[in-house]
């Protein structure tokens, strides 16, 4: 298997709200390594690593996130692997 990574940034209201714990409960489901975290400008930022159609699948569902949130924006940048994470971490 090739992994791949996707560094992506959420915005709207995605803090407060159990974004990054519905994001972790979706990246294990998909079998993904990576983390959430929330950032000081009120987005999420959502780094994942694991097969590209996985990603592709959470990049999905980031864009709708848990009922409590509203997402505005989903941006995503592919690159190599920066380190190899093992599971999803919420920071």
């Amino acid at each position: 298997m090739i992994k791949k990574e996707v560094l992506a940034k959420i915005k709207g209201r995605v803090q407060g709200v159990g974004f990054r714990y519905f994001t972790a409960k979706q990246a294990n489901s998909l079998g993904l390594s990576g983390y959430a975290k929330n950032l000081a400008d009120g987005s999420v930022e959502v780094l994942a690593q694991g097969e590209e159609l996985k990603l592709k699948q959470l990049i999905s569902l980031l864009r709708l996130g848990p009922r409590s949130a509203e997402v505005s924006e989903v941006t995503t940048r592919w690159s190599a692997l920066s380190r190899d994470y093992r599971g999803f971490d919420i920071c």
